[in-house]
């Protein structure tokens, strides 16, 4: 067993208490003002991780139903774990987050509190999900993505964490912008 899950869920944890950390003594107003017209805000950016990976989780759960056996049938043989940074090549769409748009938003806005505990709850769902299966049958049950290929739930993990990882950046940019 490579366990390459556990390695993942620890950075995604790791990676949010770090950005947490980061806004521990933002005042409240800073967190919800946006950078310009159209651009979210930082608690906004933190709200769409968190949506998108309860979306994603979803899914993975109605793919895991139906493609269990098939992953089932090839656990013993070997299956990939790495993927590139896909937020990292040149001709990626970048311009899909609005299917996430955040809940939280400047006009209905949520103290910081309550953002860092339903993202560490939605982040343990997912440690819950994946820590409840078994690592070889993830990395056979596939799924297409038209803008990455085919990947399977071991990579698709991978991906989440580098999808947290781009935006938390644009939070730290945004602190450095405002100079919290």
């Amino acid at each position: 067993m490579k366990n390459e899950v556990k390695n993942y869920l620890d950075l995604m944890d790791y990676q949010r208490r770090q950005v947490f950390v980061q806004l521990a003594d933002i005042p409240a107003e800073r967190l919800w003002q946006r950078p310009a017209q159209r651009e979210w805000s930082i608690g906004e950016i933190l709200d769409h991780t968190r949506l998108l990976n309860r979306s994603f989780r979803r899914i993975f759960g109605l793919v895991w139903l139906v493609m269990m056996p098939i992953g089932y049938l090839f656990r013993n043989k070997p299956f990939e774990t790495e993927i590139d940074d896909v937020y990292a090549r040149p001709d990626f769409p970048m311009n899909v987050g609005w299917l996430w748009a955040p809940k939280h938003r400047p006009h209905k806005p949520v103290p910081l509190e309550q953002m860092e505990q339903e993202t560490a709850m939605e982040h343990l769902k997912i440690r819950h999900w994946y820590e409840s299966r078994d690592e070889a049958v993830l990395g056979h049950i596939k799924l297409y993505d038209p803008a990455i290929g085919w990947i399977n739930l071991v990579q698709a993990l991978r991906i989440g964490v580098y999808h947290d990882a781009l935006h938390y950046r644009d939070i730290e940019a945004l602190i450095l912008l405002r100079g919290c």
